[in-house]
């Protein structure tokens, strides 16, 4: 259930930032940033502690590498879902929210590795570890 929890937060980070309706920070911050700077300014500060977040425990726990083979294996799964069929890919919001799904997955599964880990290998990262 943890995954699930950080999977959904990544995909709303992702999805309030940019997706393909018109209801995201992108489109609402260039339609409105000279008459709501400050508001635009303190959205966008938010947003960006949650990529740091994100990101940092992401790089941390399966690194450029590791990110990157996820999205690979991802893109391999679309890649055959398109293949048999099942995906169209001239809708073009339909790609747009799978792109979206699939970033916050990387993301989720960035952010719950070492939990995994843990959990297979009984390993413990420096990170987890409680100083008495």
């Amino acid at each position: 259930m943890s995954f699930v929890i950080r999977w959904a937060i990544a995909f709303v980070l992702l999805a309030a930032t940019w997706n393909p309706t018109p209801w995201n920070y992108v489109r609402w911050a260039t339609e409105n940033w000279q008459a709501q700077l400050p508001v635009t300014v303190l959205a966008g500060l938010i947003l960006l502690v949650g990529y740091i977040i994100y990101l940092r425990a992401t790089l941390r726990s399966i690194g450029p590498v590791g990110m990157a083979l996820v999205a690979a294996v991802f893109a391999a799964l679309v890649w055959v879902l398109v293949d048999w069929g099942i995906l169209d890919v001239g809708n073009s919001a339909l790609n747009q929210w799978l792109g979206i799904l699939l970033a916050s997955l990387v993301l989720g599964i960035g952010l719950s590795w070492s939990l995994v880990r843990r959990r297979i290998s009984g390993q413990v990262d420096m990170d987890d570890v409680d100083e008495d």
